[in-house]
């Protein structure tokens, strides 16, 4: 009878017990088990709770869903260290150093089995579900993915409202008890709004506990599936995540096998350490394009600043209730404000090229735009209006030293773009053109949807795929937001998704807005925030504009290193620039590659500073902004090599600096540093400081 009891007790599968993994440095720590048949995980820092014990799971439309009766059958850890070098970044190496725990978890009513896997980092952790294919697990159907995460606290929150369509909110800063609170007060009018509900807040997502933690809850390698949300119990200040849905309502179709994008947790005692942080980069896969000699770091000015403030117009005659291809424009009458136009591009060429400046984006090139955006959905994007000569204005612009920038408007017009894409690209490399901003303002078409639910995740992915067959580098506006992406497609140079420099001409943005970007919108990647205005008064450029820039000159030349892209534009008009060269100079100085970062100073909704090191070069540069207070740095440039000395150019907002009386008074002064000088600088609110740094000849 034993005999028997133990053959039999062989045949059943092991049942484990918790299972813990810590970063290499031990200060984090994640563990894994079952509660009454739930997979549930934890994690903490240097002792602290950060993620209570919280559930994980997926429902299932088409087969039993993956939530409880589950047992730990397997694990396996392993360590990883690597160092990899970015196409371009704020590093010129990156390291990749994790303990990673694999656990498998069997459904004991269905027998079937997944797999979470967990990452475990100095910084942060990240985690994913694995979906092996087997009976009951091949094509399935997530109704919705419950992964919670159970905070320790009512914390405080920088957030901004869960919106399947958009994130160009201004950030709010509340504890999380408030946010229903406040969810109203967060909400502007935008043709493409989908709020999810009164306490759902979209990622990446920075808290701050009240003793002194900061959390930042985000996603990475978002592929082949739909972007997360977060919805807050507000009683038990639990999250659990929320799938940007079609337009059926269906959140993800999954082949096995499958893995869901990593869902991330960052956590430091010190603010400076989430900004510093490369943790979503390296959960993404590394680069899959073989020769990327042809990626580089674009600085650029545009033909576009003067149609958002309303003195141009993008389209070139007015609206008309015709289709593309019945339309001939040259029996059109013209506006007269068609920015576009031959004599005004060679004008920005001219200033441009003198400049420096590597590209020119010229906006409203192509006809389609009296659909006005949202009507009729069919933009050319090989067709040119009569007053832009492409093959003239592009020779012009080689013969100056510089390219011409592609622009593609889609109005989320996604089969009308698919269409062309390939002639589009064609045309692109036809032509000398190698980097296109893409737009998707309005509400997708024709098949409804959300700009953040699957099909479009995909769509934006295939496009930075095609593109890179064609050497074409790409910027995307109004577009999913970022998860590090960019480190397997590194053609993918920028992308907007989020509140960037045109909503200070027309809706106002907070002054801590760029204190918060590095913190939440940037943990993802890049952003293309189109910096540089230094007319702030808008009613000089437009009469009717009565609005004004929400900061002083100042501010707009440090956030060239607090908003670290490698695609910078200089965004304002030349002949706004051309009353302030002194300050121009920096635009002109400041690189966009770099091969150290070092965050100085940094509190979320306060202030944020940072030293940058020029690619291949001994030349640093420093940018600090502040939010809605002054800030005063106690600077110190420890960070330079020791046995060097320094001419530092230091431009700062002058003794009557003010963002909205005094916005252009600053001062620029020069001096001999080393490593050892220490700076009193003081920037006001809405204000900043930026430094350049170049060996002592």
């Amino acid at each position: 009878m034993m005999r028997r009891i133990f053959l039999f007790l062989l045949f059943l599968p092991v049942i484990l017990m918790a299972q813990t993994v810590k970063s290499p440095n031990g200060n984090i720590s994640v563990k894994m088990y079952v509660d009454k048949g739930r997979l549930t995980y934890e994690m903490t820092y240097k002792g602290k709770a950060v993620i209570k014990p919280s559930r994980l799971g997926i429902e299932l439309s088409n087969f039993p869903d993956l939530l409880d009766h589950f047992t730990l059958t397997d694990s396996a850890t392993t360590t990883f260290d690597e160092t990899w070098k970015p196409v371009w970044g704020e590093y010129s190496t990156i390291r990749n150093h994790y303990n990673e725990l694999a656990v498998t978890a069997r459904q004991t009513t269905t027998n079937r089995h997944i797999i979470i896997r967990f990452r475990v980092y100095d910084d942060g952790m990240g985690f994913r579900y694995e979906f092996p294919r087997q009976h009951d697990l091949d094509n399935i159907a997530v109704k919705e993915e419950c992964t919670e995460f159970a905070m320790t606290g009512n914390h405080t929150a920088y957030w901004i409202p869960g919106d399947y369509d958009t994130q160009e909110y201004d950030y709010q800063v509340t504890r999380l008890s408030e946010i229903r609170g406040k969810m109203k007060a967060a909400v502007t009018p935008n043709a493409t709004q989908t709020p999810i509900g009164e306490t759902a807040v979209q990622t990446s997502l920075q808290l701050k506990t009240d003793d002194g933690l900061y959390i930042n809850i985000h996603e990475a390698a978002l592929v082949d599936y739909s972007a997360m949300h977060l919805i807050l119990n507000d009683k038990t200040m639990v999250f659990q995540s929320c799938l940007t849905p079609d337009a059926a309502g269906r959140k993800a179709y999954l082949r096995c096998p499958a893995t869901s994008p990593w869902r991330t947790v960052m956590v430091s005692d010190d603010a400076r350490d989430i900004l510093a942080s490369n943790l979503i980069l390296n959960l993404n896969e590394p680069c899959k394009i073989e020769d990327t000699s042809w990626i580089r770091p674009v600085k650029y000015m545009g033909v576009w600043w003067e149609m958002m403030t309303g003195k141009s117009t993008w389209n070139y005659a007015e609206p008309q209730p015709v289709k593309i291809g019945e339309t001939d424009y040259k029996k059109l009458t013209s506006t007269g404000r068609h920015a576009a136009n031959n004599d005004n591009v060679k004008r920005y060429i001219d200033f441009a090229a003198q400049h420096g400046f590597a590209q020119l984006l010229v906006e409203g090139w192509n006809e389609g735009w009296e659909d006005t955006w949202q009507k009729m959905h069919n933009y050319s994007f090989t067709r040119a209006y009569p007053d832009f000569n492409l093959p003239e204005l592009q020779a012009y612009a080689k013969s100056k030293g510089i390219k011409l920038m592609m622009h593609h408007e889609t109005s989320a017009s996604v089969t009308n773009y698919e269409r062309q894409l390939d002639e589009a690209y064609r045309f692109m490399n036809t032509h000398g053109y190698d980097v296109v901003k893409s737009g998707y303002v309005g509400n997708i078409f024709p098949n409804g949807g959300h700009h953040a639910d699957q099909w479009m995740v995909e769509h934006y992915l295939h496009c930075v795929k095609e593109a890179a067959k064609h050497k074409i580098m790409v910027n995307a506006h109004e577009a999913v937001r970022p998860t590090g992406l960019c480190r397997t497609y590194p053609n993918l140079i920028g992308n907007e998704s989020a509140r960037g420099t045109e909503f200070q001409a027309f809706e106002g943005s907070s002054l801590r807005l760029v204190t918060l970007l590095p913190f939440t919108r940037l943990q993802g990647g890049p952003m293309d925030y189109t910096p540089g205005i230094f007319e702030m008064n808008l009613s000089k450029i437009t009469p009717d504009n009565k609005h004004r820039v929400r900061a002083t000159l100042c501010n707009q030349l440090a956030l060239y290193v607090t908003m670290y892209s490698p695609l910078q534009m200089a965004a304002d008009m030349p002949e706004n620039y051309e009353k302030y060269m002194d300050a121009f100079r920096f635009i002109k100085d400041v690189a966009v590659d770099w091969d150290d970062s070092k965050y100085l100073e940094a509190e979320p909704g306060e202030y944020i500073t940072v030293a940058r090191k020029a690619k291949g070069s001994d030349q640093w540069f420093v940018g600090c902004v502040a939010g809605e207070q002054p800030h005063t740095s106690k600077l110190s440039l420890s960070f330079l090599d020791k046995d060097k000395e320094y001419i530092a150019t230091v431009y700062c907002d002058g003794k009557k600096a003010d963002w909205d009386k005094r916005p252009n008074d600053y001062v620029i002064k020069t001096m001999t540093v080393t490593h050892k000088t220490l700076l009193l600088l003081r920037a006001v609110a809405g204000g900043g400081y930026a430094i350049s740094i170049v060996p002592k000849l």
